[in-house]
């Protein structure tokens, strides 16, 4: 059963993290966008993905709670690597907030951030993630 659990992990995680690189994608677009009806085809298809990565969220964290607490995976001598990725999963997870709430703040117009800021705010969760893999699979500490 284990490796059902880890195997549907993977998955949510790997769906998660898809939503996390193309959401901000649309944030570098709405910041560009002049036209109205544009802006809002955008808002329509960050509104439905923010909602679908929320719901992909809860199964990915649950199934990682499971493997944590139901196996003991990351506990005991030497699992230091899993409190950094519990850390790593907590600013994951405020990424994910964050992003709803510029979502919100380009519904309401009160966007005042350039495309070039959002550039740089897609790429936090591709470090996070790859610091995250290291950690589970190196386990360095």
């Amino acid at each position: 059963m284990y490796l059902y659990i880890k195997a549907f992990h993977i998955v949510f995680i790997a769906s998660w993290f898809a939503g996390l690189f193309y959401l901000p994608r649309i944030f570098v677009n709405l910041a560009m966008e002049t036209q109205s009806a544009s802006t809002e085809r955008l808002l329509l298809m960050a509104r439905k993905l923010y909602r679908f990565m929320t719901i992909l969220t809860i199964p990915a964290i649950g199934l990682g709670v499971w493997m944590w607490m139901g196996y003991g995976v990351g506990r005991g001598p030497g699992s230091g690597w899993m409190h950094a990725k519990l850390a790593i999963v907590i600013l994951l997870i405020g990424y994910h907030h964050a992003c709803g709430s510029i979502l919100k703040k380009f519904e309401k117009g009160h966007n005042k951030r350039s495309h070039v800021w959002f550039r740089w705010f897609n790429e936090v969760p591709v470090v996070l993630m790859i610091i995250a893999v290291i950690l589970v699979v190196v386990k360095p500490f």
